[in-house]
């Protein structure tokens, strides 16, 4: 769980909140549970640290489709897969 584990790369509860969200909507899409997501992203990849995080200020103003497309794309060019 999430909550066992320190995650000192989200600065506030905007970030934590929009790193919530996209965990739980790519998951949707791809139809699997948002825990194993979770570790896609941020365990077995580390493109919630570098990526989703990092740009939280650019990403939050899209829509969830483009963001979902995004992190999609992101996981296919960093050989992650579901």
């Amino acid at each position: 769980m999430m909550a066992d584990r320190k995650v000192d790369y989200i600065q506030n509860n905007n970030e934590m909140e929009f790193a919530i969200f996209c965990i739980e909507n790519t998951a949707e899409r791809l139809g699997i549970r948002a825990e194993k997501m979770y570790d896609l992203l941020a365990v077995k990849s580390d493109i919630l640290q570098t990526y989703i995080v990092p740009n939280y200020e650019a990403l939050h103003t899209q829509g969830k489709d483009y963001i979902v497309d995004d992190i999609l794309d992101v996981m296919e060019k960093k050989g992650v897969k579901a």
